[in-house]
């Protein structure tokens, strides 16, 4: 879901300004400019599509793990294993984004030559939103798919131990004239991030999010951050976050579950991993004829009949693509929260942030 509802204390900035400052930012953290671009990147954007769990709010927290939590501001990826269509990479302990670019780039260049290609990655970090890798796929005709773990913030259907995380997937599939398949999402009704943004915003959390700590269903922000995510579909959805966080972490020695970390201790870093795979179309379908198929689906979907209380059906990552449309022309909005630990970070580490004022 693209936009938050409820109480706007929000003022919007140039996505221009914003990035400048972000970017200034995690090159003071000891990151190359190259690496600092790639992570200021995928988070301007996230905010642009209105993800904003998985934008600039992050930054004091992404400082933390540079300057005093352990990640390596200039951790380099690298192969260790490389069969044909499969290979594992070590991400040096670096900020999940580079080594998630840098897998999913070896991924794509692979898939070229043997049709699909997977990329699994240890020794990584928190990797944000998982729609950013999948559409470096969909830019070049091919089928993106991303996985990740994440800190356990669910417990097994029945229990009430945090021993299952998130572990979002994203899945890319391009169209030809019409707005490409995007879906990003994770195995819970909602994320600890996005819990965040409302508790900045002053908004109730919904019914049928969270539980508290015995497992009973609230409404209360601070009993939901501290209890649990509910799962979507119930324990269909554990399964399924079970499944995905297994991809993200087995077949790279990352850290499954509870090996990852903890809510209260925070993450141990290193111990994240993700799993990246491209899919060439050209290796199975000529691609201007796929494409067209897809423009017909998306057109079948959207010419439904709608439900009461309905306007119009949206295509997942339609509405995104449409928000960051509009909030390229008309910037970012960010509430005070957020602008404010910006703001904060900037001063410690000398960068000029006016342009947040």
């Amino acid at each position: 879901m693209a936009e938050y509802p409820g109480v706007d204390n929000e003022r919007r900035f140039p996505h221009e300004a914003l990035h400048g400052i972000v970017r200034a930012i995690f090159e003071r953290c000891g990151m190359a400019h190259a690496d600092a671009e790639v992570v200021t990147d995928q988070l301007v954007k996230a905010d642009l599509r209105g993800i904003h769990s998985h934008g600039v709010m992050r930054v004091p927290l992404y400082v933390g793990k540079l300057t005093k939590g352990g990640v390596d501001p200039r951790g380099r990826p690298r192969l260790t294993k490389d069969a044909p269509a499969a290979m594992v990479v070590d991400g040096g302990n670096s900020m999940g984004q580079i080594a998630g670019t840098f897998a999913m780039r070896q991924a794509i260049a692979r898939a070229g030559t043997t049709g699909v290609a997977v990329a699994a990655v240890g020794n990584s970090n928190h990797a944000g939103a998982m729609e950013y890798y999948v559409r470096m796929a969909i830019e070049i005709d091919m089928i993106g798919i991303a996985t990740t773990n994440a800190l356990p913030t669910m417990a097994p259907w029945g229990g009430i131990d945090k021993l299952v995380g998130l572990n979002p997937v994203g899945i890319g599939i391009p169209a030809g004239e019409e707005t490409p398949l995007v879906l990003d999402f994770a195995f819970g009704a909602t994320a600890h991030g996005r819990m965040q943004v409302y508790k900045q915003k002053g908004i109730p959390i919904p019914e049928g999010w969270a539980f508290d700590r015995e497992g009973r269903p609230t409404t209360d922000i601070d009993e939901a951050l501290a209890g649990l995510v509910q799962p979507i579909g119930m324990y269909k959805g554990i399964g399924l976050a079970m499944a995905a966080g297994i991809l993200s972490t087995l077949l790279s020695g990352a850290g499954y579950g509870t090996e990852s970390g903890n809510m209260v201790d925070g993450p141990i870093p290193g111990r994240d991993g993700q799993f990246y795979l491209a899919l060439d179309i050209a290796a199975f379908e000529d691609v201007a004829t796929f494409k067209t198929r897809m423009d017909r689906i998306i057109r079948e979907y959207r010419s439904t009949r709608l439900a009461p209380g309905f306007k119009r059906v949206f295509v997942p990552g339609e509405m995104e693509a449409e928000l960051e449309f509009r909030q390229r022309q008309d910037g970012v909005p960010l509430n005070e929260a957020t602008v404010q630990g910006i703001r904060e970070v900037a001063a410690r580490l000398g960068v000029d942030a006016s342009a947040l004022q």
